[in-house]
């Protein structure tokens, strides 16, 4: 459908940007405009900065921060210390915000695809004409009656942007899918059976004294690091009793090296470590009958099953080791179990997963101090925390639906389904029987780069938003996002530059004449009126006569919350499963254990140089993908850090360069995710490899999600030598702008 320039600019809601100051007292009267201009003009007083309160959007945590604002510029973010997720602290991800918003290869203006896909062959275009080429395919389905054969795939998004996706897909028609290449779906179904909750409980690390924790790397990459890290400074040192760490894995990982124990387990073995847990205080009578009568089903003896001395082989570690843990655990007074990471990714997850955290109704420790404390309802309804990622399972059926004919329009915003999803999914070669994909990004990815039509959307720091914490605090909290500087690509009119996703589906529901049920038009205006039901309640951190004076108090602080408004203090105990023992796939002689990288997580950082550069917390390699080997095995073999070996899994493979690592078991190799871009941009296309391309197809059991950590690979070296980049050397290879002369740095080092 065609878009006259007055339907447009009353659809999108025009291109002003606003924000609020941060400040430490006091509220603001009304909303400041803030200005960006190209060429500063002559009566703008310079050298004045002002800060501004938002939320950061590199990773799931969206983390609470204040921007530092001269002259119409962002230059420094800095955790808003207001904000009770992060309480003033933040990630360095968090700082890399700034290089997106400013990223060069940033697309500014809607495009449409002129040569083949993947040629990156493509033309602008104005809004108008992009907004009526996305209605006009929809409309044809809707004529048609085929509205099911439109699919609408993001990140996981909550707040208002996800209930804005949401309806959009619902009232139209359209499937909808969420995606997240290390899915969070075995872990959050399990919170929700054990604990009734849809989003992450408040784990009270804060005044624990003693943390068990399997597989999850809280302080470098699971769930909320920033949140996590600042409750173990407590934990270890806020208290007269020092907290003590007990960390299970396969991996020697950041927190495992934090830990007062490290237990190395066999990969897939952490939840049979649990349930052995459960058996061995459950045998000594440390828990209720009530409980036990819960966990077991009305009858204890299948848990003999697992005892220490039936299981310790398998684990691979003494039943001696199994009993003093569990001695420990029970004797502790504010005893807490957290899991997740590769304990939750193998074809046993969901029942791991389940026996750790059932732990903690072994403990006793349900909405009390040290323990978890679960979080109530959201205050507004029908605005939730973001949801897990579909499974691995459902994309391939989706896959199948693809080659089958049944998708005409893919749109995707903020999932990069050609670089995430596994090369045995099929996906790459069935998207060419989708006649129009669409992408919303705002950068150039695997993905955006093969869509038929381009949808650029603002960065963050130029948009509205809300949040609902993955990582609850147990009370009722609603994250504020404003944007902090007018879009980078205003100067370039309202037909083009870049858009906000919420507005895009608004103007499109609107020219379709789709009813989403909600009370405005623009994405902002429909965020101020849940502001307004803030507002209503009379309760929470705002104070204030009127609905102007609270929501300027609102964007001033961060957010709104009410610390009085807790969740339950207690659920019931669910049944234990019994679980099996884990499935490998594949005939190679290492396991291969990958991790999520510290600086670019699963790959989604991959753009930005500062993440690039970021030195992992145990190896200090960056810029590259480097593998892991015991260096004992690596002396027996001939391989020296720096060379170039090939990991081969069911005929895919990557190259890598070698690492020896002592931590690192003999009969294993370990991987960070997040390299192997075959687009993004001038910093990450073709550098390093692609570890999701070959992993093999093997589910959790229960909820189909991918069982990533379940795979065994081969190693081979291929002769060629490069110097690892690490946080101490110089990088041999470095990107180079073309525009910019840079200074090469030279090294005498040799092989």
């Amino acid at each position: 459908m065609a878009l006259n320039r007055r339907q447009f600019l009353t659809l999108m809601g025009g291109s002003a940007g606003a924000a609020v100051f941060f400040q430490a007292c006091g509220i603001p009267e009304k909303e400041l405009l803030i200005d960006s201009p190209i060429e500063m003009p002559e009566d703008l007083v310079t050298g004045i900065d002002n800060w501004y309160a938002t939320s950061c959007r590199q990773c799931d945590t969206a983390e609470g921060i204040v921007v530092r604002v001269m002259e119409g510029r962002a230059k420094k973010i800095e955790g808003n210390i207001d904000y009770p997720i992060n309480v003033g602290k933040h990630s360095p991800r968090c700082e890399a915000g700034l290089q997106a918003l400013y990223h060069p290869d940033r697309i500014s203006s809607p495009l449409v695809r002129t040569g083949p896909r993947g040629s990156g062959e493509y033309r602008e275009i104005s809004w108008e004409d992009a907004i009526g080429r996305l209605t006009n395919e929809l409309q044809n389905l809707e004529d048609s009656g085929d509205q099911n054969q439109a699919v609408l795939v993001t990140n996981p998004i909550g707040g208002h942007l996800g209930l804005v996706a949401d309806k959009f897909a619902g009232e139209f028609g359209a499937r909808r899918f969420t995606y997240e290449p290390l899915e969070t779906s075995v872990v959050r179904k399990v919170l929700f059976d054990v604990f009734g909750q849809k989003a992450m409980p408040d784990f009270d690390i804060d005044n624990s004294d003693y943390l068990l924790s399997f597989g999850a790397d809280f302080l470098s990459t699971w769930v909320s690091p920033t949140r996590y890290s600042r409750g173990y400074g407590e934990f270890r040192q806020g208290h007269d009793h020092r907290g003590k760490l007990v960390h299970i894995d396969s991996r020697f990982s950041a927190t495992a090296a934090n830990a007062d124990e490290w237990i190395r387990v066999n990969p897939g073995t952490e939840g049979l470590f649990a349930l052995s847990v459960i058996q061995s205080i459950v045998s000594e009578g440390h828990i209720s009958d009530s409980v036990v009568s819960a966990l077991t089903g009305g009858d204890s003896d299948w848990l003999s099953t697992y005892s220490p001395e039936n299981v310790s082989e398998e684990i691979g570690v003494t039943s001696e080791t199994i009993l003093h843990v569990a001695e420990d655990f029970s004797h502790s007074n504010h005893a807490l179990a957290v899991g997740g990471g590769s304990a939750a990714a193998h074809s046993n997850g969901y029942s791991a997963i389940k026996a750790i955290f059932s732990l903690n109704h072994v403990a006793d420790n349900i909405g009390k101090k040290g323990g978890v404390i679960l979080n109530p309802d959201s205050p507004v309804k029908g605005l939730e925390a973001a949801p897990a990622g579909n499974s691995f399972a459902e994309f391939q059926r989706l896959t199948e639906d693809m080659q089958s004919g049944t998708v005409k329009v893919l749109m995707v915003r903020g999932a990069d389904l050609f670089y995430g999803l596994p090369d045995i999914s099929g996906f790459k070669g069935r998207s060419a029987s989708v006649p129009m994909i669409v992408s919303f990004g705002g950068m150039m990815d695997d993905t955006t780069s093969m869509a038929d039509l381009i949808l650029p959307e603002h960065h963050y720091l130029e948009d509205w938003g809300t949040d609902i914490p993955l990582a609850g605090v147990g009370y009722e909290l609603v994250g504020f996002q404003q944007p902090v500087v007018r879009p980078f690509f205003e100067n370039r009119g309202d037909n083009l530059g870049t858009k906000g996703f919420g507005d895009v589906l608004l103007a499109v529901a609107q020219v379709m004449q789709i009813d989403l049920g909600l009370s405005a038009d623009t994405f902002k205006e429909v965020i101020r009126e849940s502001a307004r039901e803030l507002f209503g309640l009379g309760r929470g951190s705002i104070n204030a006569p009127t609905f102007e004076s609270f929501w300027n108090g609102v964007l001033q602080r961060g957010g709104w919350w009410d610390v009085n408004a807790k969740g339950p203090s207690s659920v019931e105990p669910t049944r234990l499963d019994g679980i099996l023992s884990p499935v490998i796939s594949g005939s190679g002689e290492f396991s291969l254990m990958p991790f999520a990288s510290a600086s670019l997580l699963d790959g989604r950082n991959a753009s930005l140089p500062w993440m690039q550069g970021m030195p992992d917390p145990i190896s200090t390699a960056t810029w590259q993908t480097w593998v892991e080997i015991n260096h004992k095995v690596a002396d027996e073999r001939g391989i020296k850090e720096g060379d170039v070996v090939t990991v081969s899994a069911s005929g895919r493979s990557i190259t890598g360069l070698a690492m020896p690592n002592p931590a690192t078991p003999p009969d294993a190799v370990s991987i960070p995710f997040g390299q192997g871009h075959r687009d993004g941009g001038r910093y990450s296309a073709g550098r390093g490899g692609n570890l999701l391309a070959i992993l093999d197809a093997v589910h959790d059991q229960t909820t189909g999600a991918l069982a990533w950590a379940a795979n065994k690979v081969s190693v081979t070296p291929t002769g060629e030598w490069v110097r690892v980049p690490k946080f101490e050397n110089t990088v041999p290879e470095f990107p180079r702008d073309e525009h910019n002369h840079v200074i090469e740095l030279t090294s005498d080092d040799s092989h």
